[in-house]
């Protein structure tokens, strides 16, 4: 019987996160296939590793999981490596990036399927098509090409019941890559481990790439089935504080409740993600626990203090640049410190409108720092997202904007900062309004330095509150050189581009 690859390509500079998504693929097929796991992250030369398990003809399924920026980047060179060296080799693709843009992936021939959303089900099934010689048209979340190159992309599966799901195999991944390494010193710990608490998010955000893959679904693990899970690296590994890469963790009250209850005796500290018109309807005194039990800081995605650009983004819900003021004056009681994403540089009618909306929102988080000044703002430029329907999508084609037509183009340089939200590449976005949104943000980044970036002392925040003082205050962001040349200095790290 074929054994199995499954890659995860280098996808940031911190090593300590767990790779979650390869960890439940391994999971569906544990026992039944024989598997082997390559780290990018943990690997100084990935692609010798992935050549030494191919070249012993072992091997004859690669899996790969991709996500936009720096994972694509590396994925695509070494896709088509393999599929020049090992030709025989049957390579199928998941994430967020061969969802969005199956057509470019499969177009580019060394791609043979795509896993359209989750794959717990949907890979080992192919599988057995596969070494069964038997048809897989009916298989569902998959994507992929005919010989007379016609692509199919198969009906979704309804979300499984996370419970249902087989245990990451934690010890058979300490065989391969020390647990140890994955635990790493963060703002919440000295060995801090990553998890998936819950797949989706039930809201249809138009700029988001979560909702082509999960269509404003939601499922979630037990309270007692994460609890047993991160007790068992806690004691098992020593793991002190957890972060949860859930699209949105904090959906239900009763789940987070129950889960800060149980947590609690085990003096973790933790991070999640949330929308803001879900957290605010929390019980003051579910906040509270929340903080006991160990949350010290939530990601949330404000995105704008204007309402019409909110409207824009379809965010849904009820959020509100009213709100967004409201709640971050109101987590300043309960010590949790609120973690405010915003996206500038949405397309507008004329250029006056999209540089007055940027300067509408660079004025609204300077009210946000003043109701709360602990509150960290991860600042993004719009990148548009290939979101079937959407009208905001529907737009940005209308302006010119069009994505690579091969696969190669996409791990540009220049593409690679499109998918981190740094490098926009819409014409909309003229070079003075790129400038003014990262000089403020340098600025901003200045004079409030984030909690994340635990190697600055005292003494450094210090310096640069002080060399920041003046610009923050007059609203003068242009040539910030000298805050640059600290941040260079000191190696400045942002969670936007290095997470904690």
């Amino acid at each position: 019987m074929n054994k199995i690859i499954l890659f995860n390509p280098t996808s940031a500079f911190a090593k300590h996160r767990f790779p979650n998504a390869i960890l439940n693929i391994a999971a569906s097929i544990d026992g039944k296939y024989g598997w082997t796991i390559v780290d990018g992250n943990r690997e100084e030369f990935p692609f010798e590793k992935l050549r030494s398990y191919l070249a012993t003809g072992e091997y004859k399924y690669i899996g790969f999981t991709v996500m936009p920026g720096p994972q694509a980047k590396q994925a695509i060179p070494f896709a088509k490596k393999i599929k020049e060296e090992f030709p025989e080799t049957i390579m199928i693709w998941g994430g967020y990036f061969p969802t969005s843009h199956f057509k470019v992936v499969l177009n580019s021939r060394y791609v043979d399927f795509v896993v359209n959303g989750p794959g717990d089900h949907a890979f080992p099934k192919l599988i057995d098509a596969l070494e069964n010689n038997t048809p897989y048209e009916l298989i569902k979340n998959i994507i992929y090409k005919t010989a007379d190159n016609n692509v199919i992309k198969t009906v979704k599966e309804d979300l499984i019941e996370q419970d249902t799901l087989p245990s990451l195999p934690y010890d058979r991944l300490n065989e391969i890559y020390p647990v140890e390494k994955y635990l790493g010193k963060t703002f919440l710990g000295n060995r801090t481990m990553a998890y998936h608490s819950s797949i989706g998010c039930p809201f249809t955000c138009s700029f988001c790439a979560v909702v082509p893959t999960y269509e404003a679904r939601w499922k979630a693990k037990s309270a007692e089935h994460v609890y047993r899970d991160v007790k068992y690296i806690k004691d098992k590994w020593g793991a002190d504080a957890v972060e949860f890469h859930d699209n949105n963790f904090f959906v239900s009250e009763k789940r987070t409740i129950e889960f800060s209850k149980l947590i609690l005796p085990e003096k973790m500290n933790w991070w999640g993600m949330a929308r803001i018109d879900t957290m605010d309807k929390f019980k003051d005194e579910s906040l509270a626990l929340i903080r006991e039990a160990g949350c010290r800081i939530i990601f949330f995605g404000a995105e704008s203090g204007n309402d019409k650009v909110l409207k824009q983004m379809d965010k849904g819900g009820t959020q509100s640049g009213e709100q967004i003021l409201r709640f971050a004056e109101r987590l300043k009681k309960y010590d949790l410190i609120p973690e405010y994403s915003f996206v500038l540089g949405m397309p507008a009618p004329t250029p006056e409108q999209v540089m007055a909306q940027i300067e509408f929102d660079i004025n609204f988080i300077k009210q946000v720092k003043a109701v709360n000044p602990r509150t960290e703002i991860i600042l993004y430029t719009y990148s548009p997202v290939a979101t079937e329907g959407s009208e905001l999508y529907d737009n940005v084609l209308k302006t010119g904007f069009t994505y690579p037509k091969t696969l190669e183009d996409w791990a540009s340089p220049q593409w690679e900062g499109f998918d981190m939200r740094r490098n926009p590449l819409t014409p909309w976005l003229t070079p003075e309004m790129i400038d003014k949104i990262r000089n403020f943000e340098t600025v901003l980044n200045g004079y409030y330095p984030t909690v994340a970036d635990i190697r600055l002392n005292k003494l450094k925040r210090k310096l640069m509150h002080l060399t920041a003082g003046l610009r923050y205050k007059t609203g003068f962001y242009q040539y910030p050189y000298e805050i640059k040349a600290l941040q260079q200095l000191w190696r400045y790290r942002q969670p936007e581009v290095q997470g904690f």
